[in-house]
């Protein structure tokens, strides 16, 4: 890299200044007010790459700063998530995943009032740190009846909540998608808890899949 730096960084003149030193070596016929000429556009040359240089190092060193403040933003808004709201974040490759306090009550696809703070806030830390990024909502229910159903009924609680997130402006619809898992035992957050114990069951997750986006926008910190 230096010395690639310093190939570029001999410029046209000084080629002109050594062939002209040559041919006086030779011929004795460069004279010193030649010589003066060559080396001043030597030093103009030198001094506009020299600023050229340092603006490409300023230039970088502005991106590094923005994009460190931008991380530090970032750090503090999932703190305040996860203090506010118990929302547990997990680093996935290319995705974030927010488990968020937003449940449904038994058989029910509605969304509770007291949920909506908190999807506000997540839509907000979306759209201004990963605003090219496709979000998955993952609706879930809880084990009781048939698992067909509760495939469907987890869906439509996604479906809710995507709703609700691509209203007043918030996401735009083209960015969110859903999936059900119903009351895959797996995804259960309190194996085998049901009908009024199984409020932990019946809720979503939301997934930020910022990964070959393209946005240039900040992950994990």
């Amino acid at each position: 890299m230096v010395r690639n730096t310093v190939a570029r960084r001999i410029p046209v003149a000084t080629a002109v200044l050594i062939g002209a030193l040559g041919v006086a070596g030779c011929a004795a016929k460069v004279t010193r007010k030649d010589f003066d000429a060559e080396m001043v556009k030597i030093r103009e040359e030198m001094q506009a790459s020299d600023r050229q240089l340092g603006s490409r190092v300023d230039s970088v060193s502005q991106l590094t700063a923005d994009h460190q403040r931008r991380l530090d933003a970032l750090e503090q808004e999932l703190q305040s998530l996860r203090k506010e709201y118990n929302v547990s974040i997990e680093r996935l490759q290319g995705m974030l995943k927010f488990n968020v306090p937003v449940h449904f009550d038994f058989d029910r696809a509605e969304l509770r009032e007291s949920d909506r703070p908190v999807l506000d806030r997540f839509s907000a830390v979306a759209r201004e740190y990963y605003p090219e990024a496709v979000i998955t909502v993952e609706g879930f229910a809880d084990p009781a009846g048939d698992a067909a159903y509760n495939r469907r009924l987890g869906k439509r609680r996604g479906e809710t909540v995507r709703e609700y997130l691509a209203g007043a402006g918030q996401l735009g619809a083209d960015r969110l998608r859903v999936v059900s898992y119903g009351e895959a035992r797996e995804r259960q957050v309190v194996p085998g808890a049901e009908r009024d114990q199984g409020l932990p069951n019946r809720r979503v997750a939301l997934v930020i899949d910022y990964a070959g986006t393209g946005s240039g926008e900040v992950a994990m910190p």
